[in-house]
């Protein structure tokens, strides 16, 4: 059994708070040997294999537990869902898997799908075809009438090719759960909100808590995690008396739900850096801008971020997810900015954030506990950085500084194809910003 030994000057192995020095580590058959002190290492035999990481930052493989492949890029819901089909879907989602892994995530967690393409994609990479990260996957979004991922009026309806899948009672829900579980799925996704506000503009929960106590109970029988897109207090608060594992979003929870998050186990993932990339991104001609959702993806953020800081000072613990595959956040650039996000303004230290980009985020995955971390009996995924994120976390979204990424213990290399996204994502057909009444036309005159 031939080993690897990596050399590694500094060493970080996201379960402490510090970077180690003169460490080793030893890999075989694609696992964690040995994680120690260089002095007491074993010894490499002739033909064994000896990397020097010279003076990278060595550190656990990062894992965004939000990630859409599905998406494309997505400029509207229009792209999610109608402009192509489930098999192409999965070759774009395969060819953008690629970018992902060479932004240092060797593990990503898919939240809501269609139909199979994340499982069709994991399927691959896990049977050898293809190159990529490990993948967590998922089918349709369990949606109802007044949550996401049920987008469109209620004439157009769901088609079984949407990301999400109508189930308006917690029998439908549950059925739909069973079908997804044979299917394959590692993780299921409910919709807890989405467009729908009482008068007071608080965010409506799209199931009672006991439908939502139904359907996640089902879902842990099965085995499978549960996540929920919750934004609002009642969706928060219901998922977490549920006992759903990851509560995306939470921006609006308040102390009634952090006492039932730490009593439930759950678990956060912002994904503060959608917001925060369409405020600043989005152009003043943009629909994005000229709807007010620009304006009210900014109001989210700044109240999203003072509720999570009472949420992180109650001891929750928090993972680390993108949103990416929307034109905002699209693959490869961005998922490393919520760290930079979880520094500047949830208050977590670098090392902190590191920690819940790699063995918390971990826990989302399939065989979690094998992953996300330097330790012996792990999965050898890790990589080079140049420059320490404990000095500076915002270098992990500089694809240059990440110098190798390794998974199973072997060096992955990628040669990334320039595409057009006229051709791969944008088929959106909306022609005009503005409706062009003479009265229009001459004020531009």
């Amino acid at each position: 059994m031939s080993r690897l030994f990596v050399r590694c000057k500094n060493l970080f192995t996201g379960l402490e708070n510090t970077a180690r020095i003169d460490q080793t580590l030893v890999v075989a058959d694609g696992v964690f040997q040995y994680v120690g002190d260089t002095a007491g290492a074993p010894s490499p035999g002739l033909d064994e294999r000896v990397v020097d990481a010279g003076d990278s930052f060595v550190m656990p493989g990062l894992v965004d537990t939000h990630t859409h492949l599905v998406f494309g890029n997505a400029k509207s819901e229009e792209d999610i869902d109608l402009f192509s089909s489930a098999e192409f879907r999965a070759l774009r989602g395969m060819f953008f898997s690629q970018f992902v892994l060479a932004a240092g995530y060797t593990s990503i967690v898919c939240p809501g799908d269609a139909g199979l393409v994340s499982v069709a994609i994991r399927d691959a990479i896990n049977s050898g075809m293809y190159l990529g990260p490990r993948i967590a996957a998922s089918s349709c979004v369990i949606a109802n009438r007044q949550s996401l991922n049920d987008w469109f009026p209620s004439w157009v309806g769901t088609p079984s090719y949407f990301s999400g899948r109508l189930c308006t009672t917690a029998e439908e829900g549950i059925a739909e759960i069973r079908r997804q579980a044979k299917d394959g799925v590692d993780v299921v996704k409910i919709a807890m909100d989405g467009p729908h506000f009482r008068e007071s503009g608080e965010s409506i929960a799209a199931y009672t808590m006991e439908e939502t106590r139904q359907m996640v109970d089902e879902a842990h029988r099965l085995g499978k995690k549960v996540v929920t897109h919750a934004y609002g207090r009642e969706a928060v608060f219901y998922a977490a008396r549920a006992g759903v594992d990851i509560i995306n979003h939470a921006f609006f929870l308040d102390e009634a739900c952090i006492e039932a998050i730490l009593k439930s186990g759950s678990h956060i993932a912002p994904t503060l850096t959608f917001p925060r990339n369409t405020a600043e991104f989005s152009q003043p001609y943009e629909p994005a801008t000229t709807s007010g959702y620009n304006a009210g993806m900014a109001r989210v953020f700044a109240i999203g971020c003072r509720n999570l800081q009472k949420a992180r000072q109650a001891g929750i613990p928090f993972m680390t997810g993108s949103d990416s595959g929307f034109a905002v956040t699209p693959y490869g650039e961005w998922h490393a900015r919520e760290l930079e996000i979880f520094v500047e303004h949830l208050g977590f230290t670098p090392a902190e954030a590191l920690r819940c980009a790699t063995s918390i985020s971990s826990r989302a995955m399939p065989r979690g506990q094998q992953l996300g971390a330097l330790e012996m009996g792990r999965r050898a995924d890790f990589l080079f950085i140049d420059g320490s994120p404990l000095q500076n976390i915002r270098i992990l979204q500089q694809r240059e500084r990440i110098r190798a990424v390794y998974l199973n213990g072997e060096r992955v290399e990628l040669k990334l194809r320039s595409y057009d996204p006229n051709k791969v994502s944008d088929f959106n057909t909306v022609k005009w910003n503005h409706i062009y009444t003479q009265e229009r036309v001459r004020s531009r005159s």
